[in-house]
């Protein structure tokens, strides 16, 4: 007799290998809806200057109010959610402290992404969600929307609510291709805000 381990599978049969999210998975999940997507994508446009291939994640108040927010370079075509939710936890960490004492999470953290490509659902956006909703859970947050940004407009994947602007173009046009800063810490006010 002949023990050896079985080769992992390498299509796509379940979500779960790979730690992706499909779009009815995330719908189902109940993600609370955001009051003003598009003045949300402007404000975080403009705090952050987003080009593709960045990640904005953004923590928000009961009342709706920024707590606080970070800016980060997220892996080209990665659809394991595993390593995206490596860096989405270490953010947050680095702006905010966890409310894992609470019993219920009362802020809630939305992730936008800026990308090139269609402004539909991908596998990669599957793995952003799932790590989205795995750091959420692990700092003790609601998950929040997921928002992609690329040069037809802004889409609050799992719902029916888009735009044309803002747009990864309009950004290009007014930074002069300059690429987008590095990680960012929300300012000191906003800080202190989220400690209490």
């Amino acid at each position: 007799m002949t023990i050896g381990f079985a080769p992992q599978a390498t299509t796509r049969g379940s979500s779960r290998l790979f730690r992706n999210l499909e779009p009815a998975e995330w719908t189902a999940a109940g993600i609370p809806l955001l009051a003003n997507p598009r003045e949300v994508v402007k404000d975080l446009q403009f705090r952050h200057l987003p080009t593709p291939v960045t990640a904005v994640v953004a923590v928000f108040a009961p009342e709706g109010r920024l707590v606080a927010s970070a800016s980060f370079t997220g892996s080209t075509g990665a659809v394991d959610g595993w390593e995206h939710r490596n860096a989405i936890l270490a953010h947050l960490r680095r702006v905010l402290p966890h409310d894992l004492r609470r019993r219920t999470p009362a802020r809630t953290a939305m992730l936008l992404l800026c990308r090139d490509g269609p402004p539909g659902w991908t596998e990669e956006d599957g793995a952003w969600m799932w790590g989205l909703r795995d750091a959420c859970g692990l700092h003790g947050l609601r998950c929040g929307a997921y928002i992609t940004l690329t040069r037809e407009g802004w889409r609050v994947l799992g719902e029916n609510r888009c735009g044309r602007t803002p747009n990864s173009g309009h950004l290009s046009e007014r930074t002069g291709g300059v690429a987008a800063p590095g990680p960012h810490r929300a300012p000191e006010s906003l800080r202190r805000t989220a400690a209490r």
